[in-house]
């Protein structure tokens, strides 16, 4: 039973249960969680000088401590209890892709495949500067917006901030503009 209760899928309420204890935590104690806060924190611990990057140790270090936890514990869950089976995409959204010239691979016996391999492709330039351009266009919004998705949706949100409202309509606005209107001519 325990092998199963590991290797099954867990219904999403989890983690929304564990969500919502962390934020409740944190905020009992004072703090505030946000991943763009972590990366500003691990730059200057990294040796970025300049006073953004600037933070004390003692108050905001654990962040650092949150980050790492969350690698090694994505890291082990999929070492751990591998989950093989393919993505369960609309039928719409994989004709899509085949249009774009992406297979839909499903997942292998080995829980690989669930990435197109097209995207991976060292001589994909495109898909490589798609890549670098996104990358950028996250760090400058994630920096402009004074948060990522994760401190303003779910951060934000929970402390009923307007700033977080308005900034996580315009996250779902910039991403349906996106997949609708600049994705299809970028593919």
């Amino acid at each position: 039973m325990l092998n199963h209760f590991l290797h099954t899928s867990w219904h999403w309420s989890v983690s929304g249960a564990a969500i919502a204890l962390i934020l409740f935590l944190l905020a009992w104690n004072g703090k505030v969680f946000g991943v763009s806060t972590i990366f500003r924190n691990f730059c200057g611990l990294a040796g970025a000088r300049d006073s953004f990057f600037r933070f004390d140790y003692r108050e905001d270090g654990w962040r650092l401590f949150f980050l790492a936890g969350a690698m090694v514990g994505g890291f082990f869950a999929g070492i751990l209890f591998p989950d093989t089976r393919a993505v369960d995409l609309n039928p719409t959204t994989i004709a899509a892709l085949a249009d774009w010239g992406i297979a839909y691979p499903g997942a292998d016996s080995q829980g690989r495949g669930l990435f197109p391999d097209e995207l991976l492709r060292w001589n994909n330039l495109q898909a490589w500067l798609i890549a670098l351009g996104g990358g950028f266009l996250l760090g400058f919004g994630s920096r402009y917006a004074d948060g990522c998705t994760s401190g303003h949706a779910i951060t934000g949100l929970s402390h009923l901030q307007l700033p977080s409202l308005l900034t996580v309509i315009g996250f779902f606005i910039g991403g349906l503009l996106m997949t609708h209107f600049f994705l299809p001519y970028i593919l």
